[in-house]
């Protein structure tokens, strides 16, 4: 995996997702595969996951003053949530 370097503007992630549910499979992967680097990568950023049953898989962003954008992250595979990250820390 390429590093990838937060931007100034970008404040926090968090990625919420299922447990178990086949619409999270990828984002399950992506925290397997990837987190590890992004967050060596990025290592005073707080990148959050939180798990919750039943819930749509999504990529929260929060920037400077608050503002915030969400992705839906449903049915995606890691190196699709990998691309989302890439373009929301853009």
């Amino acid at each position: 995996m390429s590093a990838i370097k937060f931007s100034g503007a970008l404040k926090e992630l968090r990625i919420h997702l299922c447990q178990t549910s086949p619409t999270s499979k990828g984002v399950r992967e992506f925290i397997e595969k990837y987190y590890v680097d992004l967050k060596s990568s990025n290592p005073k950023f707080p990148i959050l996951i939180r798990e919750c049953s039943g819930i749509e898989p999504k990529l929260w962003a929060r920037f400077e003053q608050g503002k915030e954008k969400a992705v839906s992250l449903k049915d995606l595979s890691s190196s699709d949530v990998l691309s989302k990250i890439k373009t929301v820390s853009n």
